[in-house]
């Protein structure tokens, strides 16, 4: 019976191989739902839109040879049949760096709520692999059949995507319950500090630096609470204002984002703000919205939330902005470039970042000098000044503080990498933003001026002409090189670039972000200024 032993444990390595193989499986898959921000509806439309390339993976096919030696059965002893299949299948499964990408931009993050829903996916895979070795060793035989078991787990290892969805599915009531939870914690805790102050920030670019702006800012006077990073969901404000927000804290600075209809509103509910900020409305998150007026509408929420008597400080530039519906109780302060309290001139920009004048509706002028680059983010200061003013703050002050504020990561971030400046722009692009870094890039001197880029995504119907335009626009900025990531995805920027008659002999295409950084690393010259627009998440170089 040794050799029976033998033949089980050689089984059993091939069931680990599969295994090994569904665990690095599920993990890709995990890590699309949770850049999907945990939304089944959103995880179900990628996976239609990709179902040739996330279902069948190479290794499924071991299906062809397990089928062949099933039809040579008879002409081999059973042991044979259950070694052959075995190694052929080991084989097959040991191969993961297909889908074992070490230099992710986003890995998965085992949040509680990623626990759970691995743990509730794990259930799953672990009661098939169950009923698979029942059925496997149901016959008369000693050995288990293979072809049973290995069709089993080879399935289930196709239909990791679904189970997948169907665990998400599952866990919806409890999640509900849990979130639910969190946020009847959040308001109660909001309304027992009854001399706290809340800002609430929307738009659909600019809402971080806002933010950071913002904070910056209020410093100089309050004791100021406010969202890290990307945190603009209902989870992330109520985990700040639930685990951060303390007794001292004078004023709370949330960002409010939304991809659906009545996302704001949700936000609005757990914490009600006194001062509501909205920094533009355009083509950002156009594949859930639908269309710019269903953005502006959601933005609006914002204002229609405000507590009563309270106050709106809008982008008097933007038109859809502007023409937002704002109760009658509701003061309203107006801040843009070209209209509104204060008046700003004389910008330029250098290697240190940028520099204007600003002045305000009493005529006191102030310099202010910033590490912030673009005309977008000197719209967002003037913005947050207005704010920092009904706070009581002086123009003068507000100048010197302007100093201190820190790039946002990944947002026209100015950085000096010894003889080179980098620019990093690499957050995800839109129409506005992507126009003003390139122009920003024209404008500087010493060095070649260098664009590198994969195009601009989440646009719906609108991407590739709107990728066309913005070519259009490099085309004619005057900058010296552009290199493009992935040869078809940029082709609508091409056909802009090459619309604008700029040099073909200065357009170099990369299939990756990395190979770009390696050709640059390997020609650089001296004082180059390169630009980092947008950088894919993993989810859109699958």
């Amino acid at each position: 019976m040794t050799y029976i032993y033998s033949i089980e444990i050689l089984i059993v390595l091939f069931l680990c191989v599969i295994t090994r193989h569904s665990y690095f499986r599920s993990r890709l898959f995990l890590q699309i739902f949770q850049q999907k921000g945990y939304k089944i509806g959103e995880y179900r439309n990628w996976l239609k839109q990709h179902f040739s390339d996330s279902f069948v993976a190479p290794p499924h096919l071991f299906i062809i040879p397990l089928f062949l030696i099933e039809l040579a059965k008879p002409f081999f002893t059973t042991t044979a049949t259950v070694i052959a299949m075995c190694v052929f299948g080991i084989f097959s499964f040991s191969w993961i760096s297909y889908m074992h990408n070490e230099k992710q931009k986003k890995p998965l993050s085992f949040t509680p709520r990623m626990k759970r829903l691995s743990g509730t996916l794990f259930l799953l895979y672990a009661g098939i692999a169950f009923l698979s070795v029942k059925a496997g060793y149901g016959g008369p035989h000693v050995l288990p059949d293979l072809v049973i078991l290995s069709l089993i787990w080879i399935l289930a290892d196709i239909l990791l995507p679904l189970l997948i969805l169907f665990s998400a599915m599952l866990m919806s009531p409890v999640e509900s319950n849990i979130q639910e939870g969190f946020k009847k914690q959040a308001r109660k805790k909001v309304a027992s500090m009854k001399n706290l102050k809340i800002i609430a920030i929307t738009g659909s670019y600019g809402k971080t630096s806002t933010k950071f702006i913002l904070k910056t800012l209020l410093a100089e006077r309050y004791n100021v609470c406010f969202t890290p990073g990307s945190y603009n969901t209902p989870m992330g404000i109520c985990k700040v204002i639930n685990n951060d927000l303390q007794a001292n804290h004078q004023i709370l600075i949330l960002e409010m984002g939304a991809r659906y209809k009545g996302n704001i509103r949700e936000l609005c509910e757990i914490a009600r703000p006194h001062v509501s900020m909205v920094t533009n409305v355009g083509q950002a998150h156009l594949e859930t919205f639908g269309s710019v007026d269903a953005i502006a509408e959601t933005k609006s929420e914002i204002l229609s939330g405000l507590h009563q008597n309270g106050t709106a400080v809008i982008n008097s530039d933007d038109k859809r902005v502007a023409a937002m519906p704002i109760r009658d109780d509701v003061a309203v302060v107006r801040a843009g470039l070209k209209t509104g309290i204060f008046e700003v001139g004389d910008i330029m920009y250098d290697r240190n970042g940028c520099r204007f004048t600003i002045t305000d509706s009493d005529g006191i002028s102030a310099t202010v000098e910033t590490r912030l680059l673009g005309e977008h983010n000197i719209q967002n200061i003037v913005q947050c000044f207005a704010t920092a003013r009904h706070f009581g703050i002086r123009t003068e002050t507000m100048a010197l503080a302007a100093s201190k504020i820190e790039p946002v990561e990944h947002r026209l971030n100015l950085i000096q990498n010894g003889e080179t400046t980098i620019i990093d722009d690499a957050f995800n692009s839109n129409p506005i933003g992507a126009r003003n870094a390139v122009d920003v890039l024209s404008k500087f001197t010493g060095g070649r001026r260098i664009l590198v880029t994969p195009g601009m995504v989440e646009l719906g119907e609108i991407e590739k002409e709107e990728n066309r335009k913005w070519g259009v626009h490099i085309g004619k900025s005057g900058i010296d090189l552009v290199i493009l990531i992935g040869k078809e995805r940029t082709k609508p920027i091409l056909s802009g670039i090459d619309e604008a008659e700029y040099p073909r002999d200065n357009v170099l295409i990369f299939e990756s972000f990395f190979d770009a950084r390696k050709w640059l690393t390997e020609n650089q010259i001296s004082g180059d200024i390169i630009l980092y627009e947008n950088d894919l998440p993993d989810v859109y170089s699958f």
